[in-house]
């Protein structure tokens, strides 16, 4: 159970490679998350990859007193919020999950001596475990022993140094979330019964989970006398519709895990840095000074049709050689085609999860998605259209220009419809119910043409016709966000926008919006799709066109092309990095390619790894 926490964390993180300590950032509160604490923790290897030793807890609170941090209580941060006294420089929430045993027999007597404050979660149900009954948790065989006592929970409530939070009565396990029998954190997906081949609608999601928080606050609230206002969710992963429930019941504070700095009194989820792989002080403090870094994006967009097949033994196949593939090449991001496009018009008449408005062609973006975030390691953004949308019971929607001519524009629905803006809207939080999704990556077919039937958007500038296309993006990730409420968003924007500011006039893209409203920008280095020379002069201009946008390099992908669009040839790996490296020369630090043709091994995986892996050292080691 709790190895799936581990995982899930340590891909959130994507930590970087050791560099020297840069000054504190002033941060209004980092959180830190641990786990186990034991005396015989290896530092590779161990059986419990998030236990820290003994010894090292001793040393990370010696460096937080010695250089200048504050432990500060939940209480303070709650005064904080609510216009209390300020939170003090550099101030750190200790917490601990899990309600292990350890917790009172290591880190406790440690709180007294250094008089730190911190916030335990607890799991109910481990701790209500029977005499007899046994269960996994982290390479180790635990019965009731593993955990707290309610006598302990109560003994060190009453100290004034502990408070305890709800980790869940009994949420904190794996559940089947997809036909295929993946098993994902049951507080944050919708449950896939294989026996009647139904999926949890939204109000059975919503009794399950208020029905276990409720236990778990109660449970509580019997043992210490206090009813606990922090829900720290298992595996970091919640939904806001699950946020809510847990406000309900009065735990107004609520605890992932991510790599994001904390709003205090903003709302919301409060992300924390898991300390895990029992780390020095001074890696520690790294991760702590460099929380708002923004790591280089090594990215692979990838076809859902190439891993589909109607014969279930070839679909199997189909995956292997893609997780194998990924695994392998450790890009740090996939950007997974979502929708089913088997003619290759960029429309969606179907897609690969369940909806309320489209065919679904296969329930496999579920699998295919948490296969490649647990096994390869790699965040996955579902990559879908923002108006390529071809409803069947749609016929009467109005378009933008009708059916295109062939080799044209994409068909696109007009988005300042509100059925149309609705029914996108309604698939767009039906894929965020049913997967797992990092991020939501809009595709190309974004774009307003002056030739377009533009409705009531028609006398506006340019510019708020790009702000207006942006906004209804927005709008779509707010219902991403019911679900998934740590997703990122990406787009595509041309190459030509960049080039030729005024073609924002028939294209109602721009680079510093896009950059100002989106994580990132997924700009298309393809100059055969404007019909220019392909050569290495023109990425090199493209480059130095981003360069002259302020701080663009820090959220601008360059995606490169691994076929020749004219002629569908593949472009050879060697040209590929080529091309990488002239635009990284000039700054660029975020690069990416389209299409991976993981069957046929396009581009060759051994040559393209070098430019586009993740890895510190991507090469294989010698032979001995």
């Amino acid at each position: 159970m709790r190895s799936l926490l581990s995982l899930l964390a340590l891909i959130g993180l994507a930590l970087p490679a050791f560099a020297q300590p840069a000054a504190p950032v002033h941060a209004p509160l980092i959180v830190l998350a641990y786990h186990d604490v034991r005396d015989d923790v290896g530092q590779q290897a161990d059986r419990d990859p998030d236990a820290t030793s003994t010894d090292h807890l001793i040393a990370h609170f010696d460096w937080l007193k010695g250089n200048g941090y504050n432990i500060v209580s939940l209480e303070q941060v709650a005064q904080a919020g609510h216009g209390g006294a300020p939170l003090p420089p550099n101030a750190v929430l200790l917490t601990f999950d899990d309600g292990l045993e350890s917790f009172y027999t290591r880190v406790y007597p440690l709180l007294r001596a250094y008089h730190y404050p911190a916030l335990a979660a607890l799991v109910g149900s481990w701790m209500d475990m029977p005499a007899g009954k046994r269960m996994p948790y982290n390479g180790s065989d635990c019965d009731r022993s593993c955990f707290l006592s309610w006598d302990q929970v109560a003994e060190m409530q009453k100290s004034g140094l502990v408070e305890f939070g709800s980790h869940s009565w009994a949420l904190h396990q794996g559940m089947e979330g997809n036909p295929q029998g993946n098993l994902q954190p049951a507080a944050a997906y919708v449950h896939y019964d294989a026996a009647t081949k139904h999926y949890e609608t939204e109000a059975e999601y919503t009794a399950r989970v208020r029905a276990d928080l409720a236990h778990s606050a109660n449970e509580i609230a019997e043992h210490t006398g206090v009813h606990p206002r922090a829900m720290v969710w298992p595996y970091g992963a919640y939904t806001q519709v699950g946020q809510n429930i847990a406000a309900g019941e009065g735990m107004t504070f609520s605890f992932s895990l991510g790599d994001r700095l904390p709003k205090v009194g903003g709302g919301g989820t409060i992300p924390r840095l898991l300390v895990s792989g029992n780390i020095t002080a001074n890696r520690l403090g790294w991760l702590m000074r460099h929380l708002s870094r923004v790591d280089p994006v090594r990215a692979v967009q990838v076809d859902l049709d190439y891993v589909y097949d109607p014969d279930p033994a070839q679909q199997d196949r189909n995956l292997s050689k893609l997780l194998d593939r990924i695994k392998r090449m450790h890009p740090s991001q996939v950007w997974l085609q979502a929708y089913a496009d088997p003619d290759g018009d960029g429309v969606a008449n179907a897609v690969y999860f369940p909806n309320r408005h489209l065919p679904m062609r296969a329930d496999l973006y579920s699998r295919v998605s948490w296969q490649l975030r647990t096994r390869a390691g790699v965040r996955v953004y579902a990559w879908m259209p923002v108006m390529a949308f071809r409803f069947p019971d749609g016929k009467d929607l109005p378009s933008l220009a009708g059916e295109p001519k062939p080799g044209g524009d994409h068909f696109r629905l007009a988005p300042y419809d509100p059925k149309v803006r609705q029914m996108i809207g309604d698939v767009y939080e039906d894929l965020a119910m049913h997967a797992d999704a990092a991020g939501i990556l809009f595709s190309d077919d974004a774009y307003l043409r002056d030739t377009d039937n533009l409705g009531p958007w028609a006398h506006d500038t340019p510019t708020q016709k790009t702000q207006a296309l942006i906004a209804f993006t927005q709008e779509l990730m707010t219902r991403v966000h019911r679900w998934r409420p740590q997703a990122r968003s990406a787009r595509n924007l041309y190459a030509l926008p960049v080039l030729t500011p005024k073609a924002e006039g028939w294209t109602a893209q721009n680079l510093a919006a896009f950059n100002e409203a989106y994580d990132f920008t997924a700009l298309m280095a393809m100059p055969q799709l404007d019909k220019q020379r392909d050569t290495l002069r023109w990425y090199r201009t493209l480059a130095d066109a981003v360069a002259a946008t302020p701080d663009a390099f820090d959220r601008t992908v360059f995606e490169f092309a691994a076929q020749d669009w004219r002629t569908k040839a593949p472009i050879p790996a060697a040209a590929m990095g080529e091309r990488m490296r002239a635009v990284q020369a000039l700054g660029a630090r975020h690069i990416g390619y389209y299409p991976d043709d993981f069957l046929k091994d396009r581009p060759a995986l051994e040559s393209i790894r070098p430019f586009i892996s993740a890895e510190d050292y991507p090469y294989p080691e010698p032979a001995r």
